[in-house]
């Protein structure tokens, strides 16, 4: 439960922070790694439900936020959950797998698009966005890899 909450607090907190204080994006392109950890950990747990995680906390974010910060985080939420789900829907690999393989198609789409949307692009936002996404996540892949390869040992 602490990663729903905190998955959806993240992102109306981030779509927030871009629009009251956008000459900070650097800071909030990086904190958009952890978003994206947080919805593995979503997805890991709830699995398609976290379709629901994101609508609630796009909801929030359209309330709380400029509404083009806001549209442009759905659209970018949108395809890369498409992209999430067709990856888990269609790959059988190990569930690690299944998260980097999913971000390394996601994190540059989401990241252009929401970037893109936002007129915030910039060879130095893209870079700490992507950087710290690809961070995040293969920080959870490499956790993930080496719990199962300790059970396999243990089993």
């Amino acid at each position: 439960m602490i990663f729903l909450i905190s998955y959806i607090s993240s992102v109306v907190l981030i779509n927030y922070a871009f629009s009251t204080a956008p000459h900070l994006d650097i800071i909030w392109s990086a904190w958009g790694g952890l978003v994206f950890v947080l919805r593995d950990m979503v997805q890991t747990r709830f699995g398609h439900g976290a379709i629901v995680a994101m609508l609630a906390a796009l909801v929030l974010s359209y309330v709380t936020s400029d509404p083009s910060i806001a549209l442009a985080s759905a659209t970018a939420f949108a395809v890369s959950e498409c992209i999430d789900w067709l990856v888990f829907s269609i790959t059988k690999r190990p569930l690690h797998d299944r998260l980097w393989i999913s971000s390394a198609l996601s994190i540059p789409l989401d990241t252009f698009i929401f970037f893109g949307m936002i007129d915030a692009f910039t060879p130095g936002v893209i870079l700490t966005a992507m950087g710290s996404k690809f961070a995040g996540v293969t920080a959870v892949w490499l956790i993930m890899a080496w719990r199962l390869r300790k059970q396999a040992v243990a089993g």
